[in-house]
């Protein structure tokens, strides 16, 4: 099996008598394709808001590449590769998605400072913004203002934005959340074309790209990992049927 990249040991999270993550010990494996599914309540948010440093643990370690990293900020997880994307999308409406890439390439680069230079001039962010536009089917619509963009091709655009980050471990909050039937698909294809070097944690309710993403899947319970497994173990558990999937589904 793979190194592990991120992990988690016996976590907590306690606001007041509410515990929305309790003991929660999990591994994601480098290249990892890792779901994290529960009910409504079951502290997935809280977890992800954990593991990105927006809060902080009551007790409990979080590791990445072994080096413990509970205590810092947000930013410096960005810095050591710990990129999300979220359920609602943080784009700037009034950039393009050119040049929403441009500035996330730039800074990754060490080059955003240089203020007096037009933004994407440099060779190397063209080259980038230019493969990551056609990589996520951006190409057509790279000069329309985000406001302007499809949802599902705003999505797109953040998944995008994050993997400019050269991102170790992709944190993907509900990709899919708002996005209409007939746009899911592209963005389906997409999520499953990412490079296989990025481990991605993908945090979702649409069991369609759940089971058709994932090699592992962790089933959060009342703040706890209830249930992991392959795709066909989880499918198939009947707790995890009786407790979130409902009976019947995929199986």
């Amino acid at each position: 099996m793979s190194a592990v990249v991120l992990e988690t040991h016996n976590l907590l999270k306690r606001f007041g008598g509410i515990t929305p993550t309790n003991d929660v010990s999990l591994k994601v494996h480098k290249g990892a394709r890792h779901a994290l599914i529960g009910p409504n309540g079951a502290g997935k948010t809280t977890l992800v808001n954990l593991l990105t440093g927006v809060l902080e643990p009551t007790s409990g370690r979080i590791s990445l590449d072994g080096q413990d990293i509970t205590q810092l900020a947000p930013h410096q997880r960005v810095r050591r590769g710990i990129v999300r994307t979220f359920q609602i999308n943080q784009l700037f409406n009034e950039l393009t998605p050119l040049q929403s890439l441009a500035l996330t390439v730039s800074a990754q680069l060490g080059i955003s400072q240089q203020w007096w230079k037009p933004l994407g001039s440099d060779a190397r962010v063209a080259g980038l913004c230019e493969k990551l536009l056609k990589q996520f089917r951006l190409d057509d619509v790279m000069n329309q203002k985000v406001s302007e963009l499809a949802y599902g091709k705003r999505r797109l655009l953040e998944i995008a934005t994050a993997l400019a980050s050269e991102p170790r471990v992709l944190l993907l909050d509900e990709p899919v959340a708002g996005v209409p039937e007939g746009e899911r698909q592209e963005i389906f294809d997409t999520i499953n074309a990412l490079p296989a070097d990025v481990s991605i944690l993908l945090i979702e309710h649409d069991m369609d790209l759940v089971f058709n993403f994932a090699k592992t899947v962790s089933v959060l319970v009342n703040g706890a990992v209830f249930a992991e497994g392959d795709v066909a173990s989880i499918s198939n558990d009947p707790r995890v049927k009786s407790v979130y999937l409902g009976e019947g589904v995929h199986g």
